[in-house]
């Protein structure tokens, strides 16, 4: 049986009530349409905030969050405008937008205080902890509507929903993105925090092939078609070293010491010591919530790779929060990557790659792309966070030191189990391929550097990986 899951393609009629994060071969995971760069008439008065917002406007001038002063312009000039969400419940695109923008201004509310503090160089301290219900009614109920946590998140707000484009007709090219939102300089769009988005969205442009070179992958699986199994194979790693290519830009786009000047603003609430007790929002509910705050962890590419080749990951706490971040992702992409994981496990995918020299070695490669981005993303870590920060969890509320090692000890592990069926190397020689044996070299050495590092790490952070408390998450 072929995998079940119906995936959009090019050619495939949407509504305006298609969710704007549903799968497809020619978008993979950004949204199906552009995202709508401004909000209808009648949310001026957010729209005017946000212009306002970010600490260097569009024109160049200081904005609020310059002065400190967006809480109570907040608290002086919006209204409710709960009931004009409802008037737009059936066109998804500008229920996403209007999600992407309430959640931008939630995150800068609550944040401003502790970046004040990062400003003078103290803690962040605490946040604010309630939530005014002109934001809070609102941002639940769009929320609600549009199939997200009422928090900001990576797909639906901070990142692949917020861009435009410099020039419509030159389409989705990295020198033609614009961010619609920002939160320090990035509607300058050589800023460090517009690069920061630009190489995400720019990453996922490629995560069409991804999936449906893991879709063929799965179909070969699930019919024993060697050939098919082995051409889906090939075209995942031709979209693996793109993403990774992209990823390698980042270094250049967004620079470590840019980083953490709007880091501040996308922290989340659970596991922060911003928010011990959670955040009340207002007119909703006097039980404090929490929420995780946005995180390239939410990505689906890598969790796509993970459910497909099956890679088992130990079973810690650490664990426990990498399943929790699966609820900050859209509706669709969570379904698709739990379809992936069932169909994948009924057919046994791991084995039917490692039953032919051939296809281990094409299995081998996809785990090896994993941890080439696995291990960037930890470089990216070590050097954008921990040599300019103490503060002990990520801003998804993971453990600094300790969480991505977990799932990159896990993929390490597995590629050693996998080498002994890799016995044809058909690709050795080929111009810029790794052989096998340089492979499993290089990931023999990365273990023994992980584990160094990790403890080092820990130690002079007084124990920074251990996993914070958290409240109860609504």
């Amino acid at each position: 049986m072929e995998f079940p899951f119906p995936i959009l393609d090019a050619n495939t009629p949407v509504s305006a009530s298609t969710p704007p994060f549903t799968v497809s071969t020619h978008r993979g995971f950004l949204p199906i349409n552009d995202p709508p760069a401004s909000l209808p008439s009648s949310f001026a008065p957010l729209e005017s905030l946000l212009s306002r917002m970010p600490i260097v406007t569009a024109n160049g001038t200081p904005g609020l969050l310059a002065s400190g002063n967006l809480g109570e312009t907040v608290e002086k000039e919006l209204p409710d405008l709960s009931e004009e969400v409802e008037k737009f419940k059936d066109d998804a695109a500008i229920m996403n937008a209007i999600y992407r923008d309430y959640s931008f201004l939630l995150s800068a509310y609550l944040l401003e205080p502790c970046h004040l503090r990062f400003l003078k160089g103290e803690g962040y301290g605490l946040g604010r902890q309630r939530l005014p219900a002109v934001i809070a009614k609102p941002m639940v109920k769009v929320s609600e509507i549009a199939g997200f946590k009422p928090f900001m998140e990576y797909a639906g707000s901070y990142a692949l929903y917020n861009y435009r484009f410099a020039d419509p007709s030159l389409g989705l090219i990295y020198s033609n993105l614009r961010l619609v939102r920002a939160f320090e300089q990035g509607l300058d769009p050589t800023s460090s925090e517009a690069g920061f988005v630009f190489v995400h969205i720019n990453m996922v442009s490629h995560s069409g092939l991804l999936i449906s070179g893991g879709v063929e992958a799965l179909n070969g699986a699930s019919l024993s078609d060697r050939t098919r199994f082995d051409k889906g194979m090939k075209d995942m790693l031709e979209a693996l070293k793109e993403i990774n290519k992209v990823m390698d830009t980042m270094w250049n786009k967004s620079k470590p010491n840019g980083y953490n000047t709007f880091r501040t603003f996308i922290f989340g609430i659970t596991s922060q010591s911003m928010f011990p007790d959670g955040v009340v929002y207002e007119g909703v509910s006097e039980e404090p919530m929490s929420f995780r705050g946005e995180s390239g962890a939410n990505d689906s590419m890598i969790p796509l790779c993970d459910n497909l080749l099956q890679i088992t990951m130990p079973d810690t706490p650490l664990t426990e929060i990498l399943q929790d971040f699966r609820q900050y992702r859209p509706g669709n992409h969570r379904e698709f990557l739990q379809a992936v994981k069932d169909h994948s496990d009924k057919v046994n995918f791991r084995q039917f790659a490692l039953d032919d020299s051939t296809s281990a070695e094409l299995y081998l490669r996809a785990l090896d792309y994993v941890r080439d981005f696995r291990w960037r993303h930890w470089c990216f870590t070590r050097e954008y966070i921990l040599k300019f920060s103490k503060h002990p969890t990520a801003t998804g509320g993971s453990p600094i030191v300790t969480w991505l090692p977990n799932q990159l000890q896990a993929v390490l592990a597995l590629m050693i189990q996998v080498e002994p069926y890799c016995t044809n190397n058909d690709v050795a020689g080929e111009p810029g391929v790794k052989d096998v044996q340089e492979i499993m070299d290089l990931v023999r050495s990365q273990q023994v550097t992980l584990s160094k590092e990790v403890a080092k790490y820990t130690t002079e952070r007084g124990g920074g990986g251990s996993v914070a408390p958290s409240v109860r998450s609504s």
